[in-house]
């Protein structure tokens, strides 16, 4: 019986412990920390500061100028990469890879990160058609 009651213990302890390091995680930042209004305002990639953030969909998103700040905050959907800002080249061939904040392109009025120049350069060949599979294919592999 008492062991029976130690195991019990040790596993509340353990759960326990877990959920204080769960508690500890911090949010991610998006885009690499990049101002994602400034590729519309810009037009060129630009590093964000801590000090103008936002936080929005489960990240922190940092911004140049407390106005970019704003702009975001006012219309999020408007300013968001594609895809989570993953890359929107490997979204249109089934498969999700981390983006280069440095390597992106505006299409309709909206944010496309590429993986590096090659995928923007394949991305470039025919973007209509790259942009319906990433679409069709994103709802599939999004949540992995």
């Amino acid at each position: 019986m008492h062991k029976k009651l130690l195991a019990a213990a040790i596993l509340v302890v353990v759960g326990f412990q877990y959920q204080v390091a769960n508690a500890t995680n911090t949010l991610a930042t998006a885009i690499g920390g990049y101002d994602t209004v400034a590729y519309f305002t810009e037009e060129k990639a630009v590093q964000g500061r801590a000090k103008f953030h936002h936080f929005w969909n489960g990240a922190v998103w940092f911004f140049s100028s407390e106005a970019n700040r704003d702009k975001f905050k006012a219309e999020p959907a408007a300013y968001t990469p594609q895809y989570d800002g993953y890359c929107a080249w490997a979204a249109s061939q089934n498969y999700k890879r981390p983006g280069d904040p440095q390597v992106w392109q505006i299409v309709g009025g909206k944010l496309y990160i590429k993986v590096h120049e090659g995928a923007q350069k394949k991305w470039r060949a025919d973007i209509p058609k790259h942009i319906a599979s990433g679409n069709e294919n994103w709802v599939r592999i999004a949540p992995y």
